[in-house]
């Protein structure tokens, strides 16, 4: 694993903040930047920690579980007093030493990393009119306002119910005063992420007390849902992508060649058929040159088995939960792989003859610009039309669908 080395000016910053003493304020995004990264891998985590304290700095608050966009210090680190336990004088290893995996620690998601926590929320003042909150809930489409004094103080919530249940029960109130709802749950921002969702679940909405003590956002359950929603996406897209590639690979190998594709070091497992395999084992199938020439595409192994290693580097990623999610390049790689194969599935509505020696061409009006090719055994590859005869190795000849604008086309021996 490469190590995530510092740029140049993170390093002169660094050598200014130790001699003067004085901090510097960034935000989390800007100190991922020095170090060449967008999002906060376990990996890059360890990196970046192991380098501060070789430079004999500190981020306050952590770094690691603050908001990517907060804003953080970065100053001095304390010294640590003298212990007599030896072990306190072990040293780091050095940037040049084997990196170790188990160094580096799974980041706990945190309620403070979600967006909607670290948006200031609109407030009213608890001696203002109805009418205003009513205005500014109607405004942006809110259900209710937090009543906050001096950034610090909560007193309580306006909401629709606490309206309806005041003018249910009392004459129609005149100021916020007079339907304050103070059942009001107040969260740190460091408290564990799925701890926070039953809170929220069960209330609804809560409000965010930031490092500093202040109320830095509001989180309700849509904040939750738009969030896991987002998280959520590159694991749908990727098991789009696992099961297309399994239903290529699927019964071309044999039992012998499917098992000399698993990792050797896991000799217990059972390798039957290619749903045993993991996806790093599907890429080392497509990797060998044997496998491809014979029972594979006709494209370049080389260029596809380079995509796949990069989209397994990005799997790996997403398996280690986290909310600041991939990078939006990251998402959109994954997302063209995926069309790879899904835009060129055959359309539902067409019936297509299999005969022995005779392979169908066809791509319906949507997608002109793509064909599939099937053969009597049921088994596919896919092509622009542009190179459709190279890779099949056979002339192209039309023959009328009858779908109009259609084209369509059969491959000859």
């Amino acid at each position: 694993m490469p190590a995530y080395n510092p740029k140049e000016e993170f390093l002169e910053l660094a050598e200014q903040i130790v001699n003067s003493g004085k901090p510097h304020t960034l935000t989390v995004r800007d100190l991922l930047a020095y170090f060449y990264s967008e999002r906060r891998g376990k990996d890059v985590v360890w990196w970046i920690k192991r380098k501060l304290k070789s430079l004999k700095l500190t981020t306050k608050p952590d770094f690691e579980i603050v908001y990517i966009d907060a804003e953080i210090e970065l100053r001095k680190a304390e010294p640590l007093a003298s212990k007599k336990d030896s072990s306190s004088n072990r040293q780091e290893p050095d940037g040049d030493r084997t990196y170790s995996p188990s160094q580096a620690r799974e980041a706990v998601p945190r309620i403070g990393m979600v967006p909607a926590a670290n948006r200031p929320p609109v407030t009213v003042s608890r001696d203002a009119p109805i009418t205003e909150a009513i205005t500014l809930m109607l405004m942006h489409d809110f259900s209710q306002l937090p009543i906050i004094q001096n950034e610090r103080k909560v007193q309580g919530f306006v909401s629709w119910k606490s309206i309806g249940s005041c003018t249910a029960i009392s004459k129609e109130p005149e100021f916020v005063r007079d339907c304050i709802d103070k059942n009001v749950e107040v969260l740190k921002y460091d408290l564990p992420l799925f701890e926070a969702i039953n809170i929220i679940i069960r209330k609804e909405a809560v409000l965010i007390r930031g490092a500093e003590e202040k109320i830095t956002g509001l989180v309700t359950t849509s904040d939750i849902s738009e969030q896991f929603m987002a998280l959520s996406s590159p694991f749908l897209i990727l098991e789009q992508i696992e099961n297309h590639i399994r239903t290529i690979l699927d019964g071309r190998f044999s039992e012998e060649e499917l098992k000399t594709a698993s990792d050797p070091s896991d000799d217990s497992r059972e390798i039957k058929t290619i749903s045993d395999l993991t996806f790093g084992e599907y890429l080392r199938i497509i990797e060998n040159p044997d496998h491809w020439e014979k029972r594979m595409w006709k494209l370049d192994r080389s260029t596809f088995a380079k995509r796949l290693d990069h989209v397994r580097r990005i799997r790996n990623e997403v398996m280690h939960f986290h909310p600041d999610g991939i990078t939006p390049k990251d998402l959109e790689l994954l997302r063209d792989t995926a069309s790879l194969h899904a835009d060129n599935r055959p359309p539902k509505s067409l019936t297509i003859r299999y005969s022995l020696g005779r392979q169908f061409c066809i791509a319906p009006p949507t997608r002109r610009k793509h064909v599939a090719a099937f053969n009597h055994f049921g088994n596919h590859f896919f092509a622009r039309c542009s190179i459709l005869a190279q890779v099949s190795r056979r002339p192209i000849v039309r023959l009328n669908t009858g779908f109009p604008d259609a084209e369509a086309g059969s491959t000859q021996k």
